[in-house]
């Protein structure tokens, strides 16, 4: 097949069957990272461009700046790429050295701000970045993945129907909460099309998204340490909370086990479904959304030093066992 840009290349139909991942039914794996920019995040950031583009706030030439700890970043520099604009990343100290590296690559520039916010991460601290570049220099395009309704509804019009259409019956629908982008798309198609779907919305132990309290966090993907104003409560049938170990453990265990190295979100949704498996029943469909690949995370999650250092000799011995 050819395509005429890399924005085209979403393979929205990958989905891996995990046999024996969970003690009863049947888990699959809904395989986001096959395209050029490598994550789920492809698909806002293309919704994204195209909604500055037509309300004519992105002119040819103009020039695009966001917050990303990495994959919208990557997304975006290639979709600039690819369409002849400027983007600037502000990223953080989270941002693995290799999402850098990829941004670099693709033509754009990255700031990383170093000053945590009143939560203790990086969030608000690179929107405030953002506003003062635009303050600054108005001309600048900021498309705000955390308040554009694009950004979920990119997730409503591929992702989920994506889903719908492969899978017949969905009982459990597992999902990561970054920006909530994904989580807030598919809950609203699946809240439409199978009312009878359990939508479970994963996070990362440390994130204030469903009103915990906030903690250290250090991989990218899932979290915030400012509430998304995308995000709206009661979409989700429950939530999650999983600790970074627990993602790091079944981060290891999928790629040792079925030869599939995925990213630390991945793990995350894994670890929810295999802690709810006693609640399955043999007949029970779950699907679990993988975000990205391992490439981005080799330094991290894959390295032993990296997690000896942040979790102890525990996740080690967990992830091995």
């Amino acid at each position: 097949m050819i395509y005429q840009s890399v924005s085209d290349i979403v393979l929205d139909d990958v989905f891996l069957r995990l046999d024996g991942f969970l003690a009863q039914g049947e888990l699959l794996l809904k395989i986001e990272g096959l395209n050029p920019a490598g994550s789920i995040k492809l698909k806002p950031a293309v919704a994204l461009i195209e909604e500055a583009e037509a309300s004519g706030a992105l002119k040819p030439g103009g020039r695009v700046i966001e917050s990303s700890s990495g994959n919208l970043g990557i997304a975006l520099s290639a979709v600039c790429a690819s369409r002849g604009y400027s983007f600037t990343c502000v990223a953080d100290p989270n941002t693995s050295v290799r999402s850098i590296a990829l941004i670099r690559a693709l033509g754009a520039q990255v700031v990383v701000v170093d000053r945590r916010d009143v939560n203790g991460g990086f969030l608000q601290s690179r929107i405030d970045y953002v506003h003062g570049r635009l303050a600054a220099d108005p001309s600048l395009v900021w498309p705000n993945q955390y308040a554009n309704p694009s950004n979920p509804r990119a997730h409503y019009l591929q992702t989920a129907a994506a889903i719908a259409k492969q899978i017949s019956a969905v009982d459990y629908l597992f999902v990561g909460a970054g920006t909530t982008g994904t989580l807030m798309g598919v809950a609203d198609y699946f809240r439409e099309h199978s009312p009878d779907t359990k939508i479970i919305a994963v996070d990362t132990e440390g994130s204030v998204t469903f009103g915990h309290p906030p903690g250290p966090r250090h991989i990218p993907g899932l979290g915030t340490s400012r509430r998304p104003e995308i995000f709206r409560s009661g979409l989700a049938d429950e939530v999650v909370m999983v600790p970074e170990r627990d993602a790091v453990m079944m981060c290891r265990r999928l790629a040792t086990g079925w030869g599939f190295a995925a990213g630390g979100s991945t793990g995350s949704v894994l670890a929810a479904a295999v802690g709810m498996q006693g609640r399955l029943s043999r007949h029970s469909r779950a699907v679990a959304i993988s975000p990205d690949t391992a490439e981005r995370y080799l330094d991290t999650v894959y390295d032993d030093a990296w997690v000896l250092e942040r979790y102890g000799p525990a996740a080690l011995e967990a992830a091995a066992s």
